[in-house]
């Protein structure tokens, strides 16, 4: 699924209503309905509502739903902020169909805003993505009374205040919705951490733009869904032994840390490699044994720590880096593992830790090698960024210039390929901030990698199974339950 920009956005709907075509006023109609049947849906008609407008075009989006809510029996309160003596056309359009049975309120200042009884849906209809300066004003008052009220407010496509594709100044006044229900297609602004209290859940509904547009234009932009993520799984066939589905390699594990190289192991067959050696250092191979027996080891000389890159040459699909430790012998092997392989590796954990400590190595990267960083581990690569805007920007950066993937974890983890392209992660939970579940997603892309699917498939297609499996886990135990081993039982193909 595509994510627009703002410019993008207009020129969709103005594509559609040229091209399917359909008249402005008509296609605020289609948006409006949209809405409402996600509405109805959530809450029952015994809920007073409360449908705050600006006169713009998001106003008279918000002037239609109210209409179709009073016709589907809601109780409904209009108010219109005059924040501005001019309407756009289809604001007044809206507004002469409300007809003589819906009045509404005017609020001119701080004096006329309302007193609203805690049952009451407040729905946001102020301000929409074209939004490109701080609000100010009577405005400002008013989204800080909506944020202020203990009522559940829903907001009409994106929350009035945020902007679509820029970051907001830190004291600019942004609703806080429950929910933002937004048309078409999702909104950068709803994928970065810094805007969570500014989106709340969000939903897409489908108002039937221009799937011509949608093909034909570029960006680089993109949210994994369901129908994104499958359509990379490569299917089985019949006569397929283990030899089909490659030899993974994956060297993890240090004293007090084997725990990493097990989680990383399962989850690396349960994605379905055909074969799997675990290079542990000594310490680690009973444990690699009893716990993993599917998986082969091989020990490396040195009794606590990785010292020696393993042998790779039937290796592919190649992970380094969950639980080694920074001993120098271990910044050794990793600068020998980069040389000798052949193909693509992930690079996880500690080992992010000694390329960031170790620059050098950076230029030893094989093409399309996948690291898979948190934020800090990020920093720690790239140096900081003052927002998640210019975090992106640096990922992008970053990766095509080490011709590298990057897979940024988070809430919804993006994954940023060698051409600058972003695609987000739909899957996933709170629930799994915890120990051990980086761990398992180093296995799961391994696994991807070994059986020979292009690294930025590996990527995205890792990044959503690992999330999916999550999300199950999460659905069986709870957030507060969850654990990393969790993630890895949940798996399924």
């Amino acid at each position: 699924m595509k994510i627009f920009n703002v410019e993008q956005i207009r020129a969709m709907d103005a594509y559609t209503i040229a091209h399917e075509p359909i008249a402005s006023i008509d296609l605020m109609e289609r948006a409006s309905q949209a809405f409402v049947r996600w509405f109805c849906n959530q809450y029952v008609n015994t809920r007073p509502i409360a449908v705050f407008c600006g006169k713009g075009n998001n106003g008279g989006d918000g002037l239609a739903i109210a209409r179709i809510l009073s016709g589907c029996g809601y109780d409904v309160q209009v108010f219109i902020v005059e924040c501005t003596l001019n309407a756009t056309d289809d604001f007044r359009q809206n507004y002469s169909r409300l007809g003589s049975h819906l009045t509404p309120r005017r609020i001119h200042s701080e004096n006329d805003l309302p007193q609203l009884g805690n049952k009451v849906v407040c729905i946001d209809a102020l301000l929409g993505s074209g939004l490109s300066r701080p609000v100010e004003g009577l405005l400002s008052i008013v989204i800080q009374y909506l944020n202020e009220l203990p009522n559940r407010l829903v907001s009409v496509d994106i929350a009035s205040g945020l902007y679509t594709d820029q970051p907001n100044n830190p004291d600019d006044v942004v609703v806080k919705p429950k929910y933002t229900v937004t048309f078409q297609l999702p909104k950068l602004a709803f994928l970065l951490p810094q805007n969570a209290e500014y989106v709340g859940e969000w939903h897409v509904v489908d108002i039937g733009l221009s799937s011509r547009y949608m093909a034909e234009t570029s960006t680089p932009y993109y949210f994994t869904d369901k129908f994104e993520a499958e359509k990379r799984i490569k299917l089985r066939q019949k006569f397929s032994h283990k030899g089909t589905f490659g030899h993974a390699v994956i060297v993890a594990g240090s004293y007090g840390k084997m725990g990493a190289a097990v989680l990383s192991g399962k989850a690396c067959l349960r994605s379905g490699v055909g074969l799997l050696t675990m290079h542990v250092p000594a310490c680690g191979y009973e444990i690699m044994q009893i716990s993993v027996p599917e998986a082969m080891a091989t020990v490396d000389e040195m009794e606590k720590y990785i010292s020696k890159a393993p042998d790779l040459s039937s290796a592919t699909g190649i992970g380094i880096g969950p639980g080694i430790g920074q001993e120098t012998a271990t910044v050794k092997a990793l600068e020998k593992l980069l040389e000798q392989a052949k193909g693509p590796v992930i690079i996880d954990a500690d080992a992010l830790n000694i390329l960031s400590t170790n620059r050098h190595l950076l230029y030893k990267l094989p093409k399309n090698t996948i690291l898979t960083p948190h934020p800090k581990e990020f920093q720690r690569l790239a140096g900081e960024s003052s927002n998640e805007y210019e975090r992106l920007e640096k990922a992008q950066a970053f990766a095509a210039k080490y011709k590298i993937i990057i897979c940024l974890k988070g809430a919804n983890t993006a994954v940023i390929l060698p051409n600058g392209d972003v695609h987000f992660n739909s899957t996933g939970n709170p629930g799994m901030a915890t120990g051990g579940t980086g761990d398992v997603l180093t296995g799961v892309i391994t696994s991807l990698l070994a059986q020979k699917y292009d690294p930025a498939d590996a990527a995205i297609l890792g990044v959503y199974q690992h999330g999916l499996a999550g999300d199950r886990a999460a659905e069986a135990r709870g957030q507060t339950a969850l654990i990393a081993s969790d993630v890895v039982e949940h798996l399924g193909w």
